[in-house]
């Protein structure tokens, strides 16, 4: 028996024994001719709840389904809450890989350079998962010695990953094909986007690129402390940080001890997450307290940069723009900035979304957007996109995830805490810079390439309608008055692209001018911007209005 129908035997098994038997059916696997299947509901599955058996099930099945269910815990626009609270509690208990093995992975990585590590490498991990393993060492360098963290990546662990991988992308495959209300919860993109993130944890090359990246975005920035990459002993298995030390951030006992003040510090911690999602557009995914640490010196350390989300400027405005709407109890702007959140071009039943919508601001009616709890916000916009059939972006989630996640950190150290207070500056900037001229010029230097394009794309099209009327494929009759009317309209239509294309060139030009140095047009006189403008706005009229002229003449 094939080592992939081992593993298909494994998962009905494991269903199967926790009380999940009814969900072959859904899967496909029902047909697979398995001896020894255990009832729908063996005796050791009755009495717990459904959820618990699914997360127990998740447990059994290995390393993968762990990490699926841990990630699918943060997706509640997906996930109804009692599994999503459930599947939070999955822990990732990987026994240790042997230190000999350990060290064998490192000596064929790195070869004459894996002494620099193994010299003083520690067999006890100081951390274990199912991706990889993180020991201490040491690294000599021209100024002493450094402390530094290995993470070595399990033997093996690729091959069975991506298995796993394939395995559920075709589970999932199944599902949506036997039931439309799996479909419905978007299965397949879901396992799509959870392999793209196993397979990025993989490459520890991309965690390290991911550490150079956070430590530009706050280089010069005394209130944190990215650790630094030893690159010469760093691959794609093996990877070498900085060791950072300090106080887990949510220990307050700890914290109080060392005169540090805990409000103060869920401030700081929660803007610098802020200012990696509405600055820089690159954020930390995974915020959890045992990823960031308070050193001796005050600045907060961050470490463990394998799950990242970046997000578009478009993403942020969407954000911004459902939080106003709740602020202004208009459902309406609301509904549209959801739609728009998760990507899609309609609901498919806006009304309905619009009702639920307009429930959900009144509740929160004449407060500032200080004062509005972000947090339950967000838990009941996910409900209502689950119950919608909508679905958040992979970037989109993993930022809802984070904000949550922040907002618990914050609540942790100071029981006063609310995220959204620290929120209201940073889209208070985003509107602001929505507004400034760099802004504006971009959005004319935009519309100006697109009627460019358009114009360039405008032969070719008609080119592409003679071809098909060549070949008689419309058949259409018009009288004498009809075609001199047509034509008329076809060449004014034809002089006012022209005068468009014109137009936009000039649009195009001021706004890439304005972009490109915007410090000599703050500089111009008031009277030389609005004559340029008015230059633009005459020749398109003139254009215009000459042309409709001549034909009448």
């Amino acid at each position: 028996m094939s080592a992939r129908r081992d593993r298909f035997r494994h998962i009905v098994e494991t269903l199967s024994r926790h009380g999940l038997g009814f969900a072959l059916g859904h899967l496909g696997l029902d047909r697979l001719h398995l001896p020894g299947r255990p009832s729908p509901l063996p005796a050791e599955a009755s009495g717990v709840p459904l959820p618990a058996r699914v997360r127990l099930a998740l447990e059994d099945l290995g390393a993968v389904y762990i990490k699926f269910g841990q990630i699918v815990s943060t997706r509640t626009d997906v996930l109804p809450p009692e599994y999503a609270a459930e599947l939070a509690k999955l822990q990732d208990a990987s026994p240790p890989v042997l230190a000999e093995q350990i060290r064998t992975v490192i000596a064929e990585e790195l070869r004459p350079r894996a002494d620099r590590l193994l010299a003083s490498l520690q067999d006890v991990p100081l951390a274990t998962g199912s991706i990889g393993q993180v020991h201490e060492s040491t690294v000599e360098q021209a100024g002493g010695r450094d402390d530094v963290v290995v993470k070595v990546r399990r033997p093996g662990v690729v091959a069975q990953v991506n298995e796993d991988l394939e395995i559920m992308a075709e589970l999932a495959k199944r599902a949506e094909q036997a039931s439309a209300a799996i479909a419905g919860f978007h299965v397949s993109a879901l396992v799509d986007e959870f392999s793209q993130t196993m397979r990025a944890e993989l490459d520890y090359l991309q965690e390290a690129r991911n550490a150079e990246q956070f430590a530009e975005n706050f280089a010069g920035d005394s209130r944190v402390h990215i650790p630094r990459v030893f690159w010469d002993t760093t691959t794609s298995r093996v990877l070498t940080l900085e060791r950072v030390r300090g106080i887990k951030v949510n220990d307050v006992q700890a914290l109080r001890a060392a005169g540090i003040d805990a409000g103060g510090l869920a401030v700081g911690a929660c803007n610098i997450l802020l200012k990696m999602v509405f600055e820089d557009g690159f954020f930390h995914a995974d915020p959890h307290p045992g990823n960031f640490f308070v050193e001796p010196d005050g600045r907060l350390g961050i470490i463990d940069f394998g799950m990242v989300g970046q997000i578009s400027d478009t993403a942020r405005w969407n954000l911004v723009r459902v939080l106003l709407a709740v602020v202004e109890q208009d459902a309406g702007r609301l509904t549209t900035a959801m739609v728009q959140l998760c990507g899609a071009t309609e609901a498919a039943d806006a009304s309905g979304l619009q009702a639920s919508l307009g429930r959900l601001v009144g509740r929160y009616a004449g407060r500032p957007l200080a004062q509005v709890p972000i947090v339950p916000v967000l838990t009941e916009l996910a409900g209502l996109l689950r119950a919608h059939r909508l679905r958040l972006p992979r970037e989109t989630a993993l930022l809802v995830k984070m904000l949550i996640m922040a907002d618990g950190l914050g609540k942790q150290l100071d029981p006063g805490f609310e995220l959204t207070a620290q929120l209201a500056p940073f889209t208070r900037r985003i509107l602001l810079g929505s507004l400034s001229p760099e802004a504006l010029a971009s959005r004319l230097k935009k519309l100006g390439w697109e009627a460019l394009q358009f114009g360039t794309e405008a032969p070719e099209l008609a080119r592409r309608l003679l071809e098909v009327l060549e070949r008689g494929g419309l058949d259409v009759h018009f009288r004498a008055d009809e075609l001199d009317r047509l034509l008329d309209k076809a060449e004014r239509t034809g002089n006012r692209i022209v005068a468009g294309l014109i137009t936009a060139a000039l649009i195009g030009a001021v706004g890439e001018l304005v972009s490109v140095q915007p410090e000599r047009w703050r500089g111009w006189p008031k009277a030389l911007v609005t004559a340029g403008l008015g230059g633009v706005g005459a020749l398109g009229g003139y254009l215009a209005v000459t042309s409709r002229h001549r034909r009448r003449s």
